[in-house]
């Protein structure tokens, strides 16, 4: 299969391109922003995956990777990019800051998406799969506010391309982990994480890894699988 992952050079980014290109002859695809030199130390270790630079805060940027989709003939789509965000609450955010955050998060993961579901409705085959959150479920943390919106509004669309493009033999879900240490993460103040740790009913946080594994189930699982939000959280909102 052709597979491309956006934002590939982050902790989870990159856990889910070694699961999917690892000896299953796989040819995985994933994007890059400035992170050339990752891009490079994982193309070295697995020459089937291959990163492609796109700027998702850079609309031309995106453009040129759309035009390049035919070529990669993907057969699934994980949007996983994400750009970092400031915590603050509501309140304190206004239109401006807003607007350029759908612009950078929401509207890029919409025109690839939608690009790669003409390519495989010609094919009649295609599984998208959105990275989401936990955060989204039950009460969202404080400061999230514009995060969680943003993925909840992703959330939303996933359901209507379920539903808009099974007839065509492709299928969208999604996956909603909990909080993991990445870069992405990589502000949180360590005694939150601590405590987090402590709070948690396994006494240990998501992995990465673990987050992939649920990817690859869904790369290769049923297309009766359909629609469906993965939540990995151990539970903790039931």
């Amino acid at each position: 299969m052709h597979i491309l992952v956006t934002g590939g050079t982050g902790g989870l980014g990159t856990a889910i391109i070694k699961k999917l290109a690892a000896g299953n002859g796989n040819t995985v695809y994933f994007t890059y922003a400035s992170s050339s030199h990752r891009a490079g130390d994982l193309h070295a270790e697995m020459q089937n995956a291959h990163g492609i630079h796109c700027d998702f805060t850079i609309p031309s940027s995106v453009d040129t990777l759309i035009a390049a989709l035919e070529d990669m003939a993907p057969d699934v789509l994980i949007n996983n990019a994400w750009r970092p965000f400031t915590t603050a609450y509501l309140h304190k955010k206004y239109g401006k800051e807003l607007l350029s955050g759908f612009e950078q998060d929401i509207l890029p993961a919409i025109k690839i998406t939608n690009a790669a579901i003409n390519i495989f409705r010609k094919k009649k085959s295609g599984k998208i799969i959105n990275i989401l959150s936990s955060a989204i479920i039950g009460k969202p943390p404080i400061g999230w506010s514009e995060y969680v919106a943003n993925k909840n509004y992703l959330l939303s669309l996933s359901k209507s391309w379920a539903v808009e493009n099974i007839r065509f033999n492709i299928t969208t879900n999604c996956i909603s982990p909990s909080f993991m240490e990445t870069k992405f993460t990589g502000d949180t103040d360590p005694r939150i994480i601590e405590q987090m740790t402590a709070d948690h009913p396994l006494k240990k946080l998501l992995t990465p890894e673990e987050v992939a594994d649920a990817a690859f189930f869904l790369v290769n699982c049923s297309r009766h699988i359909n629609g469906i939000n993965l939540v990995i959280n151990a539970g903790m909102d039931l």
